[in-house]
């Protein structure tokens, strides 16, 4: 792809939508003309009329592009490669505050680093927290070094079979400790406060609740199980 046609291979390209006589939409001609000639002038679209989206035309982008430019910069500080982007695009229009608006869809830059993983702060706060790349590989901004960084998709391999431990639902599960079967009750660790777990035996973080439970929750109680209860323990733990 050429790096000078950033804009246009990202914008140019056959529209989507229902042709409308611009005639039955009042009021739009002089605002959309404006739009029409600013981007005619920067040379990123071609120069015929853009009509109102939900009535007729609209951007139908090809993002394929951008998303290899972007991935080819991996390994480069960010300030660099934002650099080299103003140069191709100009971000000051119409066309080029399109382009940037998929450019954030694309680079996390609000990430905090937790065990060498990156997360993003965006979802900090929500439970359970996954890491970037657990759905679909994601480009970010180191929050130390600020280098644009690839986070690989995450292989999500079957947690191996666990012959202390049973869960019932998010917030609940059955594990036993020094030989001997609790109802674990969890609860979320409140937002800058610790969480005093009491099958630990020590205060939570959120990031060490996350490391522990697999989200931001600590071990609010627990119980001793029944004989029913464990024979039912039992019982599914060997159908796992």
């Amino acid at each position: 792809m050429s790096e000078h046609r950033l804009g246009e291979n990202v914008i140019e390209r056959p529209r989507g939508g229902l042709r409308i006589s611009l005639k039955k939409v009042t009021g739009y001609r002089k605002c959309l003309t404006k739009i029409t000639e600013e981007a005619s002038t920067d040379g990123l679209l071609r120069p015929y009329l853009i009509k109102p989206r939900n009535k007729t035309k609209f951007f139908s982008d090809c993002l394929g592009p951008l998303y290899r430019w972007l991935r080819s910069k991996v390994g480069k500080h960010w300030d660099d490669v934002y650099r080299e982007m103003s140069h191709l695009v100009d971000i000051t229009t119409l066309s080029g505050q399109h382009i940037l608006s998929h450019v954030w869809t694309y680079v996390e830059r609000n990430v905090v680093m937790i065990d060498g993983v990156p997360y993003s702060k965006r979802y900090f706060h929500s439970s359970p927290l996954y890491p970037l790349g657990y759905s679909q590989e994601k480009l970010y901004v180191h929050p130390d070094s600020g280098i644009l960084c690839l986070a690989k998709k995450v292989s999500k391999k079957r947690p191996e079979k666990r012959e202390d431990f049973l869960r019932i639902d998010a917030y609940h599960h059955y594990r036993k400790v020094d030989d001997i079967w609790y109802l674990v009750t969890l609860a979320d660790i409140p937002f800058l406060s610790l969480g005093a777990d009491v099958v630990l035996k020590t205060n939570l973080t959120r990031d060490r609740g996350l490391r522990e439970y697999g989200k931001t929750v600590y071990a609010v109680s627990k119980q001793q199980c029944s004989k029913k209860q464990i024979k039912f323990i039992m019982q599914q733990l060997s159908k796992v």
